[in-house]
């Protein structure tokens, strides 16, 4: 049982780190990590989540949703901070945890955190299919026909039933060869789509100013008498129930706009990968969460003062932003095309960096034995993990073709919660063991920060539901006869405490 818990070696980890011409090639630096971390973090969460919150839970007050969301992470990125400058190689919390809480805490998180970046990239994918086709219908008059962008567990309002979803296999085919191609090149294309969709967010908050309404601010929060409102699907909100009005749907909106900062993690996955980590990636990880946290407060603003929260409930989540601009916005129907390009944009570069933070965890697993040698297998030419990328484009495509984005989306934030509350409780242990480590990046306020941390993520994990729990354990389940039936046996750290 004592095996159970063994911990990796922190001088093994640090060597590991080290330059190598059969490693990992180190090319980035802070702007890259930045871009990023945006990158990973502007997406969904900014165009879908804001609406969400909205119109359900929290009204204009979403603001202090993001806030309190906001908190969470950066509490949690401070303890991601020090283990990035500490322990600077590819694995993020895997990592971090087998070096603080022993082999089976780290195959639990490694294997949870599939959940996150995999089956992330798969719920993104399928949101940039809708995507695609709100902009071709925009352009050229033409969509997709029904049957090859949905699941066949959808049957769309004319009784047509999903086949297969195409053109979110598309994506992750091309962002996967883009990935085996170098992450160097990846890294300049997602700097070209940070630029462009960050752009138009600013666009939108700078024009959008001008058309608020302070009616629309009035009352802030959400009152308990406010009514019903019917959803465009026909579900009925109660807005007198607990959780849709005052501080009790703040607290609610912050559950759900939390799945707008899912990512900014993502940047600690490339560590093996940077050049200067230990000065480098707490650059990355909190610069890129404070200019996204800026934005989401601003763009929460504007949007809600623009149009009354209900309205978010009477049109349809997705194209929330596109109809308050063609609505609302007189003059600027163009902005509404350059809103769908901005958003196809940013859930690219979110499913970019998703596709890249699974294979370095694997890469970094396979390289301690747990999961099979093919994982940590370079190319021989742009040194990525290639054929892992191509396993996981096949893995991912599965889900994003065959399954509804209502199944797999909210699992994903159950990995990254997880793995927050590990890194947090991580660093107290780490302080304790190993004081005299250098540390160019100290978290402040040890133990008080990492704990707050840690109670803000659980209670975010309380707020998602029995659904979600039920999946996840049947998860952990799956995983659980993975490692004890390979990953046991071949533990190249078991090995060393023989």
């Amino acid at each position: 049982m004592g095996k159970l818990f063994v911990k990796k070696p922190l001088s093994i980890l640090l060597s590991e780190a080290s330059e190598s011409d059969k490693g990992l090639k180190r090319t980035l630096g802070a702007g890259s990590l930045i871009a990023l971390g945006i990158g990973a973090i502007i997406g969904a969460g900014l165009f879908v989540r804001t609406a969400a919150a909205a119109g359900q839970h929290a009204g204009p007050a979403v603001v202090f949703s993001f806030i309190i969301a906001a908190a969470g992470c950066a509490l949690a990125g401070l303890c991601y901070a020090e283990f990035a400058s500490m322990i600077p190689i590819a694995g993020s919390a895997y990592t971090y945890s087998y070096a603080t809480m022993g082999e089976f805490i780290a195959w639990i998180i490694g294997w949870d955190l599939v959940l996150e970046y995999a089956l992330g990239a798969a719920t993104v994918a399928i949101g940039w299919a809708q995507y695609l086709n709100k902009l071709l219908e925009k352009t050229v008059g033409w969509t997709v026909p029904y049957q090859w962008c949905h699941s066949p567990f959808e049957t769309s309002d004319a009784g047509v039933h999903g086949i297969m979803n195409i053109p979110a296999i598309f994506i992750l085919l091309l962002l996967s060869l883009l990935l085996i191609r170098g992450i160097e090149g990846s890294a300049m294309v997602n700097n070209i789509i940070v630029i462009a969709k960050v752009a138009i967010v600013i666009l939108i908050i700078i024009l959008g100013w001008q058309f608020i309404n302070p009616v629309n601010h009035t009352p802030f929060m959400i009152p308990e008498n406010a009514g019903t409102v019917t959803m465009h699907n026909g579900t009925v909100v109660d807005y007198s129930k607990y959780g849709f009005h005052g501080i009790s749907g703040v607290l609610r909106g912050a559950g759900v706009v939390f799945f707008a900062f899912i990512g900014f993690d993502a940047v600690s996955t490339a560590a093996q990968e940077t050049v200067n980590p230990k000065r480098n990636m707490p650059i990355g990880i909190l610069v890129s969460l404070f200019v996204c946290t800026a934005l989401y407060i601003l763009f929460s603003y504007v949007l809600t003062g623009i149009a009354p929260y209900q309205d978010f409930l009477k049109e349809g989540g997705e194209a929330s932003v596109a109809y308050v601009i063609d609505k609302y916005m007189v003059g600027y129907g163009w902005l509404s095309t350059f809103v769908t390009v901005a958003i196809l944009a940013g859930f690219s570069s979110v499913i970019l960096v998703m596709l890249l933070g699974q294979t370095r965890v694997f890469y970094s697993m396979a390289n301690d034995g747990l999961v099979p040698k093919v994982f940590a297998d370079l190319h021989p030419k742009y040194r990525t993990p290639y054929r892992s990328q191509a396993m996981f484009f096949v893995f991912v495509s599965l889900f994003a073709a065959f399954v509804p984005d209502s199944v797999v989306g909210d699992m994903t934030s159950i990995g990254t919660l997880f793995a927050f509350v590990l890194v947090c409780l991580g660093v107290i242990v780490m302080r304790k063991t190993d004081p005299d480590l250098p540390r160019e990046f100290k978290t402040p306020w040890v133990p008080v920060v990492p704990i707050v941390g840690t109670l803000f993520c659980v209670t975010m994990i309380f707020s998602l539901g029995w659904e979600n729990w039920t999946r996840l354990i049947i998860w952990l389940l799956i995983g659980f006869v993975i490692y004890f039936g390979y990953s046991v046996k071949h533990s190249k750290t078991r090995k060393l405490v023989k």
